[in-house]
């Protein structure tokens, strides 16, 4: 929540590329795996890869949409909280706002002064906008989070575009995702604090898990 000017985020955040790239894995996964190798033929194959890429497609739009709602959503509430402390008639009523909105290691490291510094600097900004908008970043947002679902596809299947022969193809596609899996748990790690390798072990049977599940429940 940025309440004071100048304060930025990125477009998006190491997790949320994470989470996309794990969506988009699990996603193709539940199509390669439903794939005979000892049967397929050039037809399945073929029927195989469209359904993954169009599924990773659909569901990359889906999640672009659902970003830019939460992003509206995230900006009404920051101006909802901006007008409060707007209209508060002191330090008490804008430390009573803040707390419900600040962790409360930080709100209790806040003092009377700090609250009334805040209420005050909020107040001397121009009037905020009636309704929340769309920003560039929002957009760019967006298209980044298709871009993490779709573009995640593209490892897993290349090598049934590249390779002949099924078997092979299908082994070299596991290969390839779980190896997707335990970067994306290596990375998570690093970003919770976690033990990386532990986590990239974690990430890998979890993802295979959530695969399995999605199979089985006719996903």
């Amino acid at each position: 929540m940025r309440l004071l000017p100048g304060s930025q985020r990125r477009i998006l955040e190491p997790i949320e590329r994470i989470s996309e790239v794990l969506f988009g894995l699990i996603m193709v996964l539940t199509f390669t795996s439903s794939l005979s190798a000892a049967q397929a033929g050039r037809s399945e194959i073929r029927t195989m890869l469209f359904g993954a890429l169009g599924c990773n497609l659909a569901w990359g739009l889906i999640d672009g949409i659902m970003y830019l709602m939460a992003c509206l959503s995230g900006r009404a509430e920051e101006l909802r909280l901006r007008r409060a402390l707007r209209s508060a008639a002191d330090a008490p009523s804008a430390g009573r706002l803040l707390e419900a909105v600040l962790p409360a290691e930080v709100s209790s490291a806040l003092k009377a002064d700090d609250f009334e510094r805040i209420r005050l600097t909020v107040r001397d900004q121009p009037d905020p906008e009636k309704y929340p908008r769309w920003t560039r970043d929002d957009w760019l947002g967006a298209v980044a989070v298709f871009c993490w679902v779709f573009v995640s596809t593209f490892p897993v299947v290349l090598p049934f575009v590249l390779m002949d022969e099924p078997r092979r193809a299908l082994r070299m596609s596991n290969g390839i995702a779980i190896a997707m899996l335990f970067l994306t748990g290596w990375s998570f790690a690093h970003c919770a604090g976690l033990r990386p390798w532990r986590t990239g072990v974690a990430m890998v049977f979890l993802g295979l898990g959530l695969v399995a599940i999605t199979v089985a429940l006719g996903g």
